[in-house]
């Protein structure tokens, strides 16, 4: 042992063994490895050693160390606590107690960290604080909290046999809180511009919009810009709007959040077919919170104000992978990278968003939540969505 201490011998050419019980049923107990050869630098002592322990003989001893109670792993070293169990009584150091767990496994993720290791250094990935990774930082990133982190894990418990978590239960956590505590703020993501023809040119006004109705009081509020240019949704108006369809169309009304009603009167095409522009008029008996139009319309729709409105980048995140079950997949599993895990878009967003700070959360009204990522700046805002105000992954899955 002191001539492999002193290095005299090449990788692999010996090794240190304990003497302990050739036939046992359990292979681990059969005179198991204690310490290998192995010439390399390492990280903190350089190259002072060439012999290392191998991990069932420091298992114990690093945990009597500590003074650990119960060293905790997962199921596939149910095998090894034998031998854990038999270092520590052969030399007398303090009594840790193993216990084995199963692994937690997540719908659409890895949980490797070979794996993940592969998706960083193959720039699959942006990072381990990536949004779409199941690390700590990247959950944060993506706007997850502690507390739903916790709500999370409370869920799921502790097992003793191997299961498959659903993705969207812990979706539906971060959910639940940030329904009570994000504020509420209008931003468009795929804008038209809306012209409200009977408002009259120059004329600019207040409102007002309660930062979060499931909060009591509402959590105070903000003001919010009004003129006669605003910005909706593409998705918020059809040109031949069906029965059913409660925003805007021809001849059809709706309410603009915390605004007023305001009705399609035309539209404006491009070229290629497209809408580039609505022509509305709006009912100024109408105005929130102060209606006494007697209009009664079964839609609301968010907006800005295109002058007054921010720009921002907004990334959309999603599952990382197509393939559910992961651990079905050993090689190549790049190839189940979804290709829409992420989509950037330049959104309006309402003024106020601009003195977000980072890590603080939002919900973007009938978008979803969305967090200030660490890269935004004054000059370059970059909010990061963490989940959709609904699953709508599950309805997309069930259509395939």
């Amino acid at each position: 042992f002191q001539e492999m201490h002193d290095g005299k011998y090449p990788d692999g050419a010996k090794v240190l063994r304990a003497k302990a019980d050739l036939a046992s049923a359990n292979m681990q107990m059969r005179d198991p490895l204690m310490y290998r050869i192995k010439h390399a630098q390492h990280h903190r002592t350089g190259n002072k050693w060439c012999i290392y322990p191998m991990y069932d003989f420091a298992h114990g001893q690093s945990d009597s160390i500590e003074n650990i109670t119960h060293s905790v792993c997962t199921l596939e070293f149910i095998p090894h606590r034998e031998l854990y169990n038999w270092f520590i009584e052969k030399l007398e150091i303090f009594p840790s107690q193993q216990y084995e767990f199963a692994r937690l496994n997540i719908t659409y993720m890895v949980m490797s960290k070979r794996k993940m290791l592969l998706l960083v250094n193959e720039n699959m990935v942006s990072g381990w604080d990536d949004p779409r990774m199941p690390t700590i930082s990247g959950l944060r990133r993506r706007g997850y909290t502690a507390a739903s982190i916790r709500e999370f894990c409370d869920r799921i418990g502790v097992a003793k046999r191997e299961n498959l978590i659903d993705y969207s239960l812990l979706e539906f956590c971060i959910r639940e809180e940030l329904n009570k505590t994000a504020w509420r703020r209008m931003a468009v993501l795929d804008p038209v511009k809306v012209v409200i023809t009977n408002y009259p040119e120059g004329q600019q006004e207040t409102l007002h919009g309660e930062n979060n109705p499931e909060a009591e009081g509402g959590d105070g509020g903000r003001d919010l810009p009004f003129s006669r240019e605003i910005y909706i949704e593409r998705e918020d108006f059809m040109e031949q709007a069906p029965k059913k369809f409660f925003r805007l169309g021809p001849g059809l009304m709706v309410r603009l959040k915390n605004a007023y009603i305001i009705k399609c009167e035309d539209f404006v095409k491009d070229e290629a077919g497209q809408v580039t522009e609505i022509n509305c008029s709006y009912i100024p008996e109408s105005k929130s919170g102060h209606d006494t139009s007697g209009i009664n319309v079964k839609g609301t729709i968010h907006w800005v104000s295109i002058l007054h409105a921010k720009t921002a980048e907004v990334r959309l995140y999603d599952r990382l992978f197509t393939e559910e079950d992961m651990n079905t997949v050993e090689s190549d599993f790049e190839n189940y990278i979804n290709p829409n895990s992420l989509t950037t878009v330049t959104a309006f967003i309402e003024p106020d968003l601009a003195q977000a700070e980072t890590g603080q959360n939002f919900q973007f009204i009938r978008k979803g939540y969305f967090t200030v990522d660490q890269d935004s700046t004054d000059e370059n805002l970059i909010f990061n969505r963490t989940v959709t105000l609904k699953d709508a992954w599950a309805k997309e899955v069930k259509k395939s």
